[in-house]
């Protein structure tokens, strides 16, 4: 009797121990102590996205006498395939361009002088519309240049976004010098690189911010007056004498200036500009052998045209080199750009 009535305490006891471990553990998790908090997610990845072409703002600057016979012919072969990311400025208003281009052709109301005030006004249209995009990237070419979008991406690819870049080509081998005023009628030479912009050159937006001072409205107007330099070389004055950056010269921009012959076909992919142009009356342009292939060119339609162009210009037509389709197309939209330029240059 004494055990069975021990054996029913010690059973109602561990029944009443149970009850309450389970009434404190749900006590426990109703209290603050006890509430397990979801972790916040962690702060998005800082890392930025890797740049694309459309984060690139290409500025072409030109003028109502080379509206047809330079500009067309750009809109016909690599502005076609950047379209969304160039913009043309101009000296005057032009219905055709207007209706082709949208927005994309911003009328600057600059002189159509070849004077330092006038380009340097396009420049500044230039510059404020790039600083108003919010783009990553700005460059400049002229309406002469042809822009190989792939190796200009690639390029632009190479640098950090953390430094400040200023690419593009010096035409000449050594610093250009100025003289600064200075206050109570002084003067102070400067030196400083600048890329030359008959090839083409390109800055970021963190440097392009920091040039804004000197750069931004009819600043840039006024900061070329003061030096009495053109567009490009108040562009290197900002950069490396007021801001204290450096050019970073590459030899892939390339401007009517060079002895453009020297550029074998084998080079051209990796090219970001190349040009054209006439000096003491002889073509420079670089060589490009033709026709392409019927693989290339099933319509034989260009074949047509680029043939008739080469013989009336008398350069060669031999066969094609071997490379890939990709390439092929490329050197399709240079060919097209080269030869009807040069046409145009001896006013064929």
């Amino acid at each position: 009797m004494q055990c069975r009535l021990l054996r029913g305490l010690a059973g109602a006891l561990l029944t009443l121990l149970c009850m309450g471990l389970l009434s404190l553990r749900y006590h426990l998790r109703l209290s603050p102590q006890g509430v397990q908090e979801t972790p916040e997610p962690g702060p998005p990845s800082s890392r930025p996205p890797e740049l694309q072409l459309h984060d690139v703002f290409i500025a072409v600057k030109t003028t109502r006498a080379f509206h047809r016979s330079r500009l067309e012919l750009l809109l016909d072969t690599w502005v076609s395939r950047t379209r969304e990311q160039t913009f043309i400025f101009t000296d005057s208003p032009d219905e055709g361009l207007q209706e082709r281009l949208g927005s994309h052709l911003v009328v600057t109301n600059c002189s159509a002088e070849h004077s330092h005030p006038a380009l340097s006004c396009k420049m500044a249209a230039e510059f404020d519309a790039f600083l108003a995009s919010g783009l990553r990237w700005f460059c400049h070419v002229d309406d002469d240049n042809y822009v190989n979008a792939r190796a200009l991406l690639k390029l632009l690819k190479a640098f950090p976004r953390t430094r400040d870049i200023y690419i593009g080509r010096p035409s000449l081998n050594r610093p250009i010098h100025a003289s600064e005023p200075r206050p109570r009628n002084r003067t102070r030479l400067v030196q400083f690189w600048f890329a030359t912009g008959g090839a083409g050159f390109c800055i970021n937006r963190k440097l392009a911010l920091k040039m804004a001072p000197w750069a931004s409205g009819p600043r840039f107007v006024d900061t070329s007056a003061l030096i009495r330099l053109p567009d490009d070389c108040t562009v290197g004055y900002i950069v490396e004498c007021k801001l204290g950056g450096r050019l970073q010269p590459s030899p892939l921009f390339h401007s009517h200036l060079e002895t453009l012959q020297l550029l074998g076909a084998a080079q051209l992919p990796e090219q970001v500009t190349l040009s054209y142009g006439v000096f003491e009356g002889k073509l420079n342009v670089i060589k490009l052998q033709g026709p392409f292939s019927p693989e290339e060119d099933p319509s034989r339609n260009r074949w047509k045209t680029e043939m008739s162009s080469l013989r009336e210009g008398g350069l060669s037509d031999g066969g094609a080199s071997g490379a890939d389709g990709e390439f092929l197309f490329d050197l399709r939209g240079l060919f097209a750009f080269l030869i009807p330029s040069s046409m145009v240059l001896f006013g064929g």
